[in-house]
């Protein structure tokens, strides 16, 4: 659904992607996660061929570039920030339906799920509305209409819990489409995602796979190799019970499969000083056997 191949996007001096190369296919649920300034939301803006950028980027075989209406045709998408409209609430509902041929009624009945009162804002300017008003109507407008992907750039700023906890039955009743979620709460959007893709200064430096976590009872091998000694890091580490055999550089240890999305989310706060991430499965029937061949060789 997603092809990018040596991405790279500057501003003057600063730049932002680095030679970024990804595939999104069409049943993966990705959490895009990462710190302020990762390039989350410039690769996304790229996806939406908003901007001139070095390499190759297509959506289902097409640039977003050179064919943009089209693309945008299929994706539905709630920006990180609001646009300034001026346009009445209502006015605005109508508009989005008759351009991307959606029903108005499916948005509004979004909408009121939601917690919005269209006898009362109907005809207030949108850009007059609280922030959280603001991320429910595009919500509603994103997710009313069918579409071939979902992007959804931080779609839970602005909510209050309830309205969270609706965003993602939402979102839930749609996993039939790939979804690209930007968060910074990757516990939130666990439940919806099937891989997890993080950035560090315009690079991926996490793609995993988390669709098997079936077995309650399994357990990951962890491996974690940092650039330099951090103590906060192994503060934060020592929780999940991992050593360190070289003073806080290397660290091993184990995490239970359902834990697997919270352990990457401490990881993700450390981003920057993580140098390689190994997780692996660990046979069961094979541990046993070498503990077996330990104790007939002692």
């Amino acid at each position: 659904m997603i092809r990018l191949s040596h991405i790279t996007k500057s501003f003057r001096a600063h730049k932002v992607l680095d030679d970024l190369t990804l595939e999104i296919k069409g049943s993966d649920r990705v959490a895009l996660i990462g710190s302020n300034g990762a390039g989350k939301t410039t690769l996304i803006r790229c996806l939406l061929g908003q901007y001139v950028h070095e390499g190759m980027v297509e959506v289902d075989g097409v640039s977003p570039r050179l064919e943009r209406t089209k693309v945008l045709a299929e994706i539905g998408f709630v920006p990180q920030l609001p646009p300034p409209l001026k346009m009445p609430v209502m006015e605005l509902i109508h508009f989005s339906a008759g351009v991307c041929k959606a029903v108005p009624d499916h948005m509004i009945e979004l909408g009121e799920r939601m917690g919005l009162d269209f006898s009362e804002l109907g005809s207030k300017p949108f850009n007059r509305l609280s922030g959280g008003q603001k991320q429910k109507i595009l919500v509603a407008i994103a997710l009313g209409r069918e579409t071939k992907l979902l992007i959804l750039d931080e779609p839970t700023a602005n909510l209050d819990p309830s309205a969270r906890q609706i965003l993602f039955e939402l979102l839930a009743e749609r996993t039939d489409r790939p979804i690209l979620i930007s968060s910074h709460r990757l516990e939130e959007v666990s439940a919806l995602v099937n891989r997890v893709i993080e950035m560090d200064r315009g690079r991926i430096v996490l793609d995993d796979r988390v669709s098997d976590m079936v077995d309650g009872a399994a357990r990951q091998k962890s491996t974690l190799v940092l650039s330099r000694r951090e103590e906060a890091f192994a503060i934060a580490i020592d929780e999940w019970n991992f050593v360190s055999d070289n003073e806080g550089i290397t660290w091993t240890g184990e995490v239970a499969a359902p834990d697997r999305l919270r352990f990457l989310g401490t990881l993700s706060r450390y981003a920057g000083i993580l140098a390689s991430v190994q997780i692996e499965a660990i046979d069961e029937a094979i541990e046993q056997k070498e503990k077996g061949l330990e104790k007939v060789s002692s």
